[in-house]
């Protein structure tokens, strides 16, 4: 819901202020239309219906895995595709993975995003109606920047959306967001958030010329300094960063490769997920041994890891992959190159 068109179009009739919040109130709560919100005159519930959106997104597809993730996709009212994920835990645990922008300009070249045309950055609204979209399914509880595009792109309208996650059910402590290393912003999560917002670190090889062969946005901005400023987030959080490390076979999975990110970490201030890599058509994921072989290494370092679950193969569940299905989008997939 666009909160700034809701509480203009209620100023412009001349509705008390106490009206906005009562709306929220339901919204926030899972209510699926304004017809449910009973503390309001029908009336008004009439022109809010015909005047404001009940949301931003329209949904396009969605699809459930065997797995019980479900995987939407949606698009703006100009057009540009937008995806977000529901993961389900077997402890209780609702997690919603957000997106930030409509495609991504950093051109990963493990990610189906990053294969596709670049759209725009995504508002606060947009974003936060990802959220809700689940929330009117069921209570949800966790909340990852980790969907399409780099969130410290776009760092304003992240930070105004996450604001409001309180409200659905999201405490800042459950709340992660997940940057490629793109330093302004970073810097600026670092020096001007003061909240309890985890943060993740998309790294996937501790090699600079590696990484920079897969995150091009390296080259811009050197390893060694995204970890710097991410070891400062630790010294003024007292709160270790997660590294996330996606398992490409025989690319970056080697005991080598492990060796050289336990060298580059912290046991104190990161803990490291692996991944198992969703192939999108460019690398295969790695096996089975290769990845505990890998962990091990990390283990023997004392650097804390886990294997994350796979989740939704079956849905195309990756970022990127079902927006960039033919079936489903006409976007160009032509990478193309920052301009920010």
């Amino acid at each position: 819901m666009d909160l700034a068109l809701l509480e203009r179009t209620l100023s412009e009739r001349g509705e008390p202020a106490y009206r906005a919040r009562q709306v929220w109130e339901w919204v926030s709560r899972g209510a699926p239309s304004y017809d449910e919100m009973t503390t309001l005159p029908k009336s008004l519930r009439s022109v809010l219906g015909e005047h404001v959106p009940f949301s931003t997104l329209e949904l396009v597809t969605e699809r459930e895995s065997r797995d019980g993730t479900v995987k939407t996709l949606f698009r703006t009212h100009d057009g540009h595709p937008v995806e977000a994920v529901l993961m389900r835990y077997r402890d209780g645990r609702r997690s919603v993975c957000l997106s930030s922008q409509s495609g991504c300009p950093l051109t990963c070249t493990f990610c189906a995003t990053g294969a596709m045309r670049f759209g725009r950055n995504l508002t606060a609204s947009e974003i936060l109606d990802q959220a809700l979209h689940f929330r009117r399914l069921e209570s949800v509880n966790h909340v990852v920047y980790m969907g399409m595009g780099e969130p410290f792109l776009n760092v304003d309208e992240v930070l105004a959306s996450a604001r409001h996650l309180p409200e659905i059910g999201v405490t800042p402590r459950r709340t992660t967001i997940s940057t490629v290393g793109w330093l302004p912003g970073l810097r600026r999560f670092v020096d001007e958030v003061d909240s309890p917002i985890r943060l993740a670190l998309s790294l996937h090889s501790a090699d600079p010329a590696l990484r920079s062969e897969l995150m091009p946005v390296n080259d811009r901005y050197p390893l060694v300094d995204v970890v710097a400023e991410c070891l400062r987030y630790v010294e003024l959080r007292r709160r270790k960063v997660f590294v996330e490390y996606v398992m490409l076979a025989g690319v970056n999975d080697s005991p080598m490769h492990a060796r050289a990110l336990a060298a580059l970490l912290d046991p104190k201030a990161f803990k490291v997920n692996l991944i198992p890599y969703n192939p999108t058509g460019v690398f295969e994921g790695s096996a089975r041994g290769a990845i505990e072989a890998f962990k091990a290494v990390l283990d023997r370092a004392r650097i804390p890891a886990t294997v994350r679950l796979t989740r939704g193969r079956d849905i195309e569940a990756a970022c990127g992959q079902l927006a960039a299905s033919p079936r489903q989008s006409s976007e160009k997939r032509d990478p193309v190159s920052s301009t920010a």
